[in-house]
């Protein structure tokens, strides 16, 4: 393998050749990107491993439950959300104003992610948001909002490795927290993260999905847990051979 590259790399460096190989090389590799995309969607496009995580998670979740920001509710695939909490006895929106804001879905509350909610304050069991921190610029606030709704479970789904995404006048794309910040930002707000894992793939966005509680003795082999998502992006950038199939980060003196 590591012959190989060197070749290539002599290749790659030769005037007027090394440019037709470059052009090559990354038409194939969006060639190839595309077909794994499709062969392996479940897994790898992020809206349908989210989906699929919060399906198996949702299920156990009873209470009140609200879909933070949700807009209409839509999974994007034709569902809603609502219908993956099974268990829940009353289900609720947020939505913030201006666009992809308030929409009139059933059971909707107004809400600014970076004010207080004083007069929701522990309303529901269960607090649901999906992609939406990153487009949240005061994020420390966003999260300590998400927290207060909670009494008890909290379910982040974030980007890790995304384009940036915006629509002007209307939301921007300021954040992409680490697995590890997430844990740290909710663990100040008293939330014991009990379940994360991420989508990492060599081909697409990668997503990370947070499980957290305020109290994760109730939730033992109830949920999924563990964290799987401290390696999130070896994968992605092609680091996973040259740092063996690791459980956390690599220590700082590492080269990986």
């Amino acid at each position: 393998m590591k012959i190989l590259v060197t070749l290539l790399v002599g290749v790659l460096r030769l005037p007027f050749v090394g440019g037709l190989a470059r052009r090559a090389l990354s038409a194939g590799r969006r060639l190839a990107a595309e077909a794994m995309k499709r062969a392996d969607r479940d897994h790898v496009r992020p809206r349908e491993w989210s989906n699929a995580e919060l399906r198996r998670i949702a299920a156990h979740c009873p209470g009140p439950v609200i879909n933070v920001s949700g807009w209409r509710d839509e999974d994007q695939r034709g569902g809603r959300y609502r219908d993956y909490f099974t268990a829940c006895e009353s289900y609720f929106v947020s939505n913030f104003a201006g666009t992809r804001g308030q929409s009139g879905v059933e059971n909707e509350l107004f809400l600014d992610l970076e004010s207080s909610c004083s007069e929701l304050g522990r309303r529901f069991q269960t607090v649901f948001n999906h992609t939406t921190l990153e487009h949240v610029f005061d994020i420390h606030t966003a999260i300590a909002t998400l927290c207060a709704l909670s009494d008890d479970l909290l379910i982040l789904v974030t980007p890790f490795l995304q384009q940036v995404h915006f629509e002007p006048g209307a939301y921007g794309d300021y954040w992409r927290p680490t697995p590890m910040c997430l844990r740290r930002l909710l663990e100040s707000h008293g939330f014991t993260t009990l379940y994360q894992n991420s989508n990492d793939n060599d081909w697409y966005v990668v997503y990370v999905i947070t499980v957290a509680s305020r109290h994760p003795d109730r939730w033992r082999d109830r949920l999924p847990s563990g964290l799987f998502a401290d390696t999130a992006g070896l994968r992605h950038f092609g680091l996973e051979r040259a740092c063996g199939r690791m459980q956390a980060f690599p220590k700082a003196d590492q080269d990986c």
